[in-house]
């Protein structure tokens, strides 16, 4: 009702036919307003009561590790800048922690802050990574937390850091989530963050703004090159969390003033940094959509043959269109098609079959059982012959000529399961941007219905990462791995939930998931089967549901994508309220 003419033109285009469209307008009705994110800090947060309660817990701990905030006060940042970031370190809870001050040549002398021990650097420079470096050796805690120019630590924060060292003993690097502050102690646009996601890491630095090191790590590091000393501390990260453990501490620890802001110095100074790391191992850097970095991973020098599996029955509109593109507009040659026709009977469908027969790359092969998608899946696993399955719904669109070779890319590199691609409703919207497991006590596709031309929730959607389980409306997989997990479950998810559980069973065997977002396809979701709501369909569904549920306990699944202040009903990355 606040959205009157939102909902009208939802019903319009419910009723003309046009559900994506509708679903979007939908989607913005029920779009969270600008207070959410204070309804949220006021219900969840209760910060007065946090800080009472770590001033009773910390002295209680049997070890209480020692923390070393570095502050560089860097040229040019005014006295004010500077004063509230000490005030930010004078209120925290946790008092085991000094303050190391680096200073550049211009900086001007601050006031002695009132903290539990002050070190001052020796020397001055402009250099940020030197002075980092420096700020590591004078240290005396176990830990260092380089606190960046622009961030202020909220005053449990040292707290809930030192609490998760407690915990996590082994772990080398911690981090926090993080929001951003106006200059009126106003918070908004809160980035709750994912667990520990390396590919992620190289795209987007979310650790750099507040993290906690251990000291003997860092001193182990080489040194700093320096032709990366504009990003010296992501630099040292990259090189870092490949070594050890990275734990991540839901809690809103950081305060960014000038988050908001998009340097393109900054971006190209971590370009830099992620291209030193991947160079050796054959991959290059561009910098990507949103102020991300894309790494662009070798393709190997003899291109191993891929098996695209394409169940159909008629419709051959649809089917037609999705076979032309992946033989006429996709770069990637080393092909072969594999049509699994389940029972086609109209004479246009089977006028195609034959003459597209003829085609050496394309063959198709008859199962006129009833329908069961991950047995026509299997079928096609059984009679391929590439090294890589790709499986492909019919009603998928190829609009990017270089889709498959992106997804190659990413499914040749060590440790890799399944790849998914981007894929798009006719309108433009997002359909699948990866698979949250846990969303509505099964599974969701991430970013669903967010405009692809929009960021949205911190780029996510636009970079290559890690991700629980990808769709199989367009999923790339060793025949290797595929067999060895068993391929798809086609007794116990018919329709529903196969290309999850598969996921699932690849990251149980110690693969992960990959979304790629650079493989960019049109998907017309079912246009060739009725939903799983249609009352013909429903008890089907809801076995499937219920033995995804017992089998990977979805109905309480703690996605590493996802994050428990996040709505676990919604697609949208919504505050949880």
């Amino acid at each position: 009702m606040r959205r009157p003419k939102l909902a009208a033109e939802a019903l319009y285009w419910r009723l003309t036919g046009r559900k994506a469209r509708a679903r979007n307008r939908l989607r913005a009705c029920l779009e969270q307003g600008p207070n959410a994110y204070r309804d949220w800090i006021a219900l969840v947060e209760r910060r007065p009561e946090m800080v009472a309660k770590a001033a009773q817990d910390w002295p209680e701990w049997p070890v209480r590790p020692r923390l070393s905030v570095i502050l560089y006060q860097a040229p040019g940042e005014s006295s004010a800048d500077i004063e509230r970031r000490l005030a930010s370190l004078e209120a925290q809870t946790y008092g085991e922690w000094e303050l190391v001050l680096a200073q550049s040549r211009e900086a001007m002398p601050t006031r002695p802050p009132v903290v539990p021990r002050l070190t001052l650097v020796p020397g001055r420079t402009d250099n940020p990574a030197k002075a980092l470096i420096q700020g590591i050796e004078c240290a005396t805690g176990d830990y260092v937390l380089p606190l960046a120019a622009d961030t202020l630590l909220a005053p449990d924060a040292l707290y809930h850091l030192a609490r998760a060292v407690v915990a996590n003993p082994d772990a080398g690097v911690f981090y926090g989530d993080e929001d951003r502050i106006n200059r009126k102690g106003l918070r908004s646009h809160p980035w709750f963050k994912p667990r520990w996601n390396p590919d992620l890491f190289l795209a987007h630095d979310y650790l750099s703004a507040a993290c906690l090191i251990r000291r003997e790590d860092a001193l182990a590091m080489p040194p700093i090159h320096p032709a990366l000393s504009a990003a010296g501390l992501y630099a040292m990260l990259i090189h870092m969390t490949a070594q050890t453990e990275v734990v991540h501490v839901p809690r809103v620890i950081a305060h960014r003033q000038n988050a908001g802001l998009h340097d393109p110095d900054a971006l190209a100074a971590r370009a830099a940094a992620v291209a030193h790391h991947v160079a050796p191992l054959g991959a290059s850097t561009r910098i990507g959509a949103f102020g991300t970095v894309a790494v662009d991973w070798p393709m190997p020098e003899m291109q191993p043959l891929v098996s695209i599996i394409i169940p159909t029955r008629d419709h051959v509109r649809l089917l037609r269109k999705c076979v032309t593109g992946v033989l006429n507009a996709t770069r990637y040659r080393n092909i072969e098609i594999l049509i699994i026709d389940n029972g086609s009977a109209e004479a246009e469908t089977l006028d195609y079959f034959a003459r597209v027969s003829g085609n050496p790359r394309v063959r198709v092969i008859r199962d006129d059982r009833p329908f069961n998608w991950s047995a026509l899946n299997n079928l096609g696993a059984r009679e391929a012959r590439g090294e890589y399955l790709c499986l492909l719904n019919n009603d998928i669109e190829i609009t990017d000529e270089n889709w498959l070779s992106t997804m190659v890319r990413q499914v040749v590199r060590p440790g890799v399961g399944a790849v998914g691609a981007k894929l798009l409703y006719p309108d433009g919207t997002i359909q699948h941007a990866g698979v949250v497991i846990g969303l509505g006590k099964a599974a969701g596709h991430a970013h669903r219905f967010q405009p692809n031309a929009e960021p949205g929730y911190f780029a996510r959607a636009h970079v290559p990462h890690r991700v629980s389980a990808v769709t199989g409306a367009c999923m790339l997989v060793s025949k290797a791995l595929f067999r060895q997990v068993g391929g798809l479950d086609e007794d116990g998810f018919a329709v529903a939930f196969n290309d999850v559980d598969l996921c699932l069973k690849l990251q149980a065997a110690g693969y992960h998931n990959i979304y790629e977002p650079r493989a960019v396809l049109v998907h017309h979701e079912s246009k060739s089967r009725a939903r799983d709501t249609h009352s013909t369909q429903v008890e089907r569904y809801q076995r499937e549901l219920a033995l995804l549920q017992e089998r990977w306990g979805t109905a309480t699944y703690a996605d590493p994508l996802h994050h428990p202040a996040l709505d676990p009903t919604s697609e949208t990355y919504r505050i949880a309220l």
